[in-house]
């Protein structure tokens, strides 16, 4: 996922902005030790202290991995859905003979009938979505697919001028979400007790179906 701004990637067949996929340098970073132990120090604590996970967790863009293997250590079942192709086998081949099953999707169109899950997980990646329709479509999709009383855990950059940079000069999309009118977007997508907390360089969402 990505682009300098949501129009880079064209157009989709509905008109919506495409996702551009993410350069291989940001991936890089994902994957990375560094980026695992900025997981463990600045999310897993919210992670652990906020709303219990339940026993089937739907994970949102899982890219390489490193998100999940946090999820994996704190739930029974973890589904993660990924919209890029390479990035979803490379994670099922990585994920083979755990508690994981990787699924190729697009999460503002989830295709899994009849399955519903405990808790939604979506960890920096709204922000790549390329545009506020496609990220409220998003928002929508994890609520329908969450069982009565399931929790959103929502993880994303905050606007600050060296994340907007870094990604500008990646050449990726950066379309950050404003703290001021998510409750208001969770409402609209069927959310209630939604608590909204910026730390540092990232926002902290949980809210409840």
């Amino acid at each position: 996922m990505g682009g300098v701004d949501a129009t880079d990637g064209g157009t989709d067949a509905a008109g919506q902005p495409a996702f551009v996929p993410m350069k291989t340098g940001h991936l890089a970073f994902l994957a990375s030790d560094a980026w695992a132990d900025m997981l463990r120090s600045d999310l897993l604590p919210w992670l652990t202290q906020s709303r219990d996970l339940g026993g089937h967790v739907l994970e949102i863009g899982p890219g390489p991995g490193r998100t999940t293997d946090l999820l994996r250590e704190r739930a029974s079942r973890v589904t993660a859905l990924e919209l890029d192709e390479h990035l979803a086998a490379a994670l099922e081949s990585r994920m083979a003979s755990t508690n994981v099953a990787v699924v190729r999707g697009d999460a503002t169109a989830i295709d899994l009938p009849g399955v519903v899950f405990s808790a939604v997980t979506c960890f920096h990646v709204l922000h790549h979505v390329p545009s506020v329709e496609l990220q409220d479509r998003l928002l929508a999709e994890t609520c329908r697919v969450l069982e009565p009383g399931g929790s959103l855990l929502l993880a994303d950059a905050v606007d600050l001028a060296e994340v907007r940079s870094r990604h500008e000069a990646e050449g990726e999309t950066f379309l950050p979400l404003d703290p001021g009118t998510l409750e208001h977007r969770l409402r609209s997508a069927g959310f209630a007790d939604a608590a909204v907390e910026v730390r540092g360089y990232q926002l902290l969402v949980s809210a409840r179906k």
